[in-house]
Order: structure tokens, then sequence, then C-alpha cells
């Protein structure tokens, strides 16, 4: 089945040339947009996409708060936010992650890049362009000094499975942590599950930025 992407930005030649760019593909199919934030919280949870490009900063409502809005909503169908940015390091983008987006991407990243990107997150698998998103959290931990989270909440993992977030912070896919830790890569999928599990987390993105703000991985 294809997977279906809603568009939301407020500038026309975004929403059309992403588009057109996605619809293209035999597998994607674009069944909507929007130009502000509050007109893409209504049409997400009628049509319920399994993604939605978002722009970080629309009118109405931002692109933050129809994040939170959508993956707060409790829909009977898993909608996965992929935020969109002309800055990779921005504190809002970080506070979008929090929230449960799955990652972020540059609007200028080249077609290929966004095109791989929605089909990684309809997929729940990686986070997308880890090193810049491990820049982003690095960067934002680094100036608040302290962490946010109690490193006590990890309390709940195995070594193992501590281990596997550690990894997943530094941005290792599961081919590669398997390759580190001499697993098979099924096992490290249920390893991921069951960190993500435990710790009441949506993807690997918000794995990232506990691991942050715990402590767990510390910037630089």
């Amino acid at each position: 089945m294809a997977i279906t992407v809603f568009i939301a930005d407020d500038q026309a030649m975004v929403r059309q040339g992403f588009g057109a760019l996605l619809a293209a593909q035999a597998d994607i199919s674009v069944i909507g947009d929007a130009d502000n934030g509050a007109s893409a919280v209504t049409e997400v949870t009628r049509l319920l996409p399994d993604v939605v490009l978002m722009d970080v900063r629309m009118p109405q409502m931002n692109g933050l708060d129809a994040a939170r809005a959508i993956l707060g909503a409790g829909l009977p169908h898993p909608v996965r936010i992929l935020m969109l940015t002309t800055f990779d390091i921005d504190d809002y983008v970080y506070e979008a992650l929090t929230v449960g987006a799955s990652g972020f991407m540059l609007k200028d990243a080249p077609a290929e890049e966004l095109i791989r990107g929605v089909r990684v997150v309809a997929a729940g698998e990686a986070l997308l362009a880890p090193s810049v998103t491990r820049r982003l959290i690095a960067d934002v931990t680094s100036r608040r000094g302290t962490p946010r989270v109690e490193p006590s909440s990890l309390r709940v993992l195995t070594p193992r499975e501590r281990e596997v977030l550690e990894l997943i912070a530094k941005g290792m896919s599961n081919t590669e942590i398997a390759q580190s830790l001499f697993v098979a890569e099924q096992t490290v999928k249920t390893h991921v599950g069951k960190v993500l599990g435990k710790l009441g987390l949506r993807d690997r993105a918000q794995a990232v930025v506990l691991a942050y703000e715990s402590g767990v991985v510390t910037p630089g």
C-alpha cells in the first residue's frame, strides 16, 4: 500500500514542489495539504495520513503546537511527523522532537533525502539525519547545562538495553549497533523495542533526546 503524506507549510511553492516530487513516487500518495497549523490539525485528524511534513513556523498555529495537538489526539492510526525547517540548529525543532515528532529535515535537502525521509519515518525506522539531529540536541543540552531528566528514570533498563540506548543516541542504525555488539540485527530490534516501551517513548528521536537530557550521553 502507498505511504500517505500530508504537507503543512505556509509557502505555496513548498507545498506544490514537495507534493509533486512525492506524488511522482510509486509508493507515496499525497492526500492533502494546509497553509497553517490550525488547518493542518483539522485535516490530519480527519485524513489520518501516515506521515505529515510539518513546517516549523506557520500562521494561526505554529508547527510545534500543531504537532503536539496531533500526537496528543489519541488517533486510531499512527501518524508520524517530520518537521521541516530552514535552520538545522533550532531550539524550536528540539522541542518538537521532545513532544514526539519523528525527526526533522532541512527544506533545502536534496530531493532523494526527502523521499527517503518520508519512507524511513513511515516505517518507524532509524532517526533521520542522525549527525544533524545529534548536533542539534547536543547544542541545546550543552547550553542548558544541567540534565532535565532524572537518571534514575533509566533504572528500568537492563545493562544491555542501556548500552543500546547509548548507541542509538550516537546515531547508530540497527545494523551498526548489531555489528558493534556482535549480535544479530533482529536481537537489536528487540532491544530497541524494549527500550522504547519501558521508557514510554514513541520512537528513536525521543530516545536520543532522553539520552542527552538524562546525561547518558553528554555533548561532545
